[in-house]
């Protein structure tokens, strides 16, 4: 008995939380003088400056663009709901959109997507784009938050009904871009994790979240539980921190080791190498994961292969399963999703 409800548990709606920017990708196969044309490097995430705004414009008419929701921790969370299958609505997810057309597609697709989104709609900015410009295996991300910047703890995480959806949860999971946009969000968030011994996973996310928002990070990072990055994240981080070191496994190593208020778990730190092993920290101990082979052929698009690894790492960590079992469950999902343009994926996973 005592088991059978073990798993119900596990599988309740709403027992994943993600909180973080709603944008609508705007994905295109480009040439390299778009990329040349606006300074864009091929493989990167970039906030768009002023000097990027005739590009969303520029993609639409002049390359054949796809839309999906995105924003990298809803793909995450989508991505978990997809191997998870049922129930629906395991993930519940925060962010900000505008009243607008943009913003009415993300509310489409994310109830598609079989997940429990719950925007704040504000309409003084329009909801956030993100363009994806890929050339040959590389992908340049240039996000417009736009109204994802906007998210407002009083106005919506605050409200009764939202802060149960909060309550509800037993891991939640928020990449780094949003310590741009609500500090005081995600620090409320992670402290009643940590009051209740729940699980508080955190991205990297990209190279400039660890320079330029280094203080953020720094003060949600001693209530993180699971700590992911990719090798670039991860190197740019160990320099911002004096690691004085260039070793991945290191780098995972310092990072585990960094404080933690919660003293009942010890933080696992996850770092991705793309085709190279997965490293994975916990306590002394340093193991390592090889990736699923996939022929350079099959490779389509390697946006979303970082949302899409958490997704399945998160889609067995709600249903505590054991890590090496969440790690398998997330090279599958990114080895799916670079199979295809931007983070798609088939009806049903073939994952056991």
């Amino acid at each position: 008995v005592f088991i059978g409800f073990c798993c119900f548990l596990s599988f309740s709606p709403n027992s994943l939380f993600g909180m973080g920017n709603p944008l609508l990708d705007i994905i295109a196969v480009v040439d390299k003088d778009l990329l040349d044309k606006y300074t864009l490097k091929a493989n990167d995430v970039i906030l768009a400056e002023d000097k990027h705004k005739a590009l969303f414009d520029e993609l639409v008419k002049k390359f054949k663009v796809e839309y999906h929701a995105g924003g990298a921790t809803q793909n995450s969370i989508k991505v978990a709901q997809w191997m998870i299958q049922e129930p629906h609505n395991v993930g519940t997810f925060f962010g900000c959109i505008g009243k607008d057309k943009f913003g009415e597609i993300l509310k489409q697709k994310a109830e598609e997507a079989h997940i429990d989104a719950h925007y704040y709609e504000q309409d003084e900015e329009p909801t956030g784009t993100c363009a994806a410009c890929i050339t040959g295996d590389n992908r340049s991300l240039v996000a417009n938050l736009a109204a994802a910047n906007c998210y407002k703890k009083d106005k919506h995480l605050d409200l009764e009904e939202n802060w149960k959806l909060v309550e509800k949860a037993k891991v939640y999971y928020i990449a780094g871009f949003f310590l741009t946009v609500s500090l005081e969000s995600i620090l409320k968030v992670a402290k009643h994790a940590s009051e209740n011994n729940k699980l508080f996973c955190l991205n990297l996310s990209a190279p400039f979240i660890s320079q330029f928002f280094k203080d953020n990070l720094m003060q949600v990072m001693p209530y993180v539980d699971v700590l992911f990055g990719n090798e670039t994240e991860a190197a740019t981080f160990a320099k911002e921190q004096d690691f004085e070191t260039k070793d991945i496994k290191e780098i995972a190593k310092k990072a585990q080791a960094l404080p933690k208020v919660n003293t009942k778990r010890q933080r696992i730190v996850v770092l991705t190498q793309g085709k190279e092993e997965t490293v994975m920290a916990l306590g002394d101990k340093i193991d390592t994961f090889p990736v699923l082979k996939i022929d350079p052929k099959d490779i389509v698009d390697t946006n979303g292969a970082g949302d899409a690894f958490v997704g399945g790492f998160l889609s067995e960590l709600v249903q505590e399963k054991p890590l090496d079992q969440c790690v398998k469950a997330a090279h599958y999902s990114a080895n799916v999703i670079i199979r295809r343009v931007g983070c798609t994926f088939p009806e049903k996973p073939d994952f056991n």
